[in-house]
């Protein structure tokens, strides 16, 4: 949880999108599509979006069409957060530098606080312009190999939905949806998200730990998949549930579920319920009275002292801060 404008303040969160030339389409709508459907439950808006390009001069995309923005980057000097979307082609990719004047304008509102981001390639244009250096961070993983050639300062792990660490960056495509959600869920609490996931019809929360769906040699059958057991789990998250009960429910031996669920997840099964009771003990914390004991057992901790020491690990802050500051901002 970061000291944010979006929690605190009941003006619209400004966000400006930065399209260079041969921006991804798709990446450049994201942020628009989910941004604006995270409103509170009386339908006020909670965050602005608007588009620039270097100059405010159009752009082409790599979808067959061109952006002609609203906004020159004088858009960025007032927008409380700055997304970059993936680029396939320019000189990000070829040899690793920026438009100096992007660079100048992503820096200086990294200086100023704001918060910068990127889905897919746009990583490419933050590194060029020296944010990521020192610091996790994720692209395609098609693009690792080049990444790491043109970037090597940065700790690169591209099996990764997305990752904060100051600088926020997501792996290809979707996955930059997962990352604008989680930074809803960040500013606003899982409710607000999970009703922005419903309005794009998509999944309401994928970890960032999840792995990316990376090419492998030998695809695997749709029915060696643990996604039914996964489910299962879910709807039992308040009962112990050991490994062996999720291998029998997916009738595999506990070494072949375990190594299928890793393949699909990137986690273990042990470390993926403990990020499902975690993220259950959340809503109930922001939408019901349930004492926090109660939301222990609820999410499947058992006890008070499990839920404290886990959601302080993964959040930084215990239950009932948790709790205030959520309740606060609703």
């Amino acid at each position: 949880m970061r000291n944010n404008r979006a929690m605190t303040s009941r003006v619209p969160h400004r966000i400006a999108v930065l399209a260079v030339d041969q921006v991804v389409g798709l990446d450049l709508g994201t942020p628009a599509q989910v941004f604006g459907t995270a409103r509170t439950g009386d339908l006020t808006q909670l965050y602005t979006v608007g588009v620039c390009t270097p100059g405010g001069r159009p752009v082409r995309s790599t979808a067959g069409f061109q952006v002609l923005p609203d906004h020159g980057l004088e858009l960025i000097e007032t927008a409380d957060t700055v997304i970059v979307p993936g680029v396939h082609g320019g000189s990000a990719l070829t040899d690793g530098t920026v438009d100096p004047d992007v660079a100048a304008a992503l820096r200086a509102a990294h200086q100023r606080g704001a918060r910068i981001m990127s889905i897919c390639t746009g990583a490419f244009v933050l590194a060029a312009a020296g944010l990521l250096d020192g610091r996790r961070a994720t692209t395609h993983w098609a693009y690792a190999s080049l990444f790491r050639r043109l970037h090597p300062d940065v700790d690169l792990d591209p099996e990764v939905l997305f990752i904060d660490d100051g600088v926020l960056t997501s792996a290809g495509v979707a996955a930059g949806i997962d990352l604008c959600l989680h930074v809803i869920r960040t500013d606003h609490g899982s409710e607000v998200a999970n009703r922005a996931a419903r309005r794009c019809v998509v999944p309401p929360w994928r970890d960032g730990g999840q792995a990316q769906y990376i090419e492998r040699p030998i695809p695997r059958a749709a029915a060696t998949g643990t996604a039914a057991t996964r489910e299962w789990a879910r709807q039992r998250l308040h009962e112990p549930v050991a490994l062996r009960d999720l291998a029998a429910h997916a009738r595999m031996s506990v070494r072949t579920f375990t190594r299928h669920f890793r393949s699909e997840t990137g986690l273990s099964p042990a470390q993926w319920l403990l990020q499902q009771r975690t993220e259950h003990a959340r809503l109930l914390l922001e939408t019901t009275d349930l004492t926090v004991d109660q939301v222990a057992r609820h999410a499947g901790f058992g006890t008070t002292a499990a839920l404290r020491q886990h959601f302080h690990h993964r959040l930084g802050v215990p239950p009932a801060t948790y709790r205030r500051a959520f309740r606060h901002t609703s």
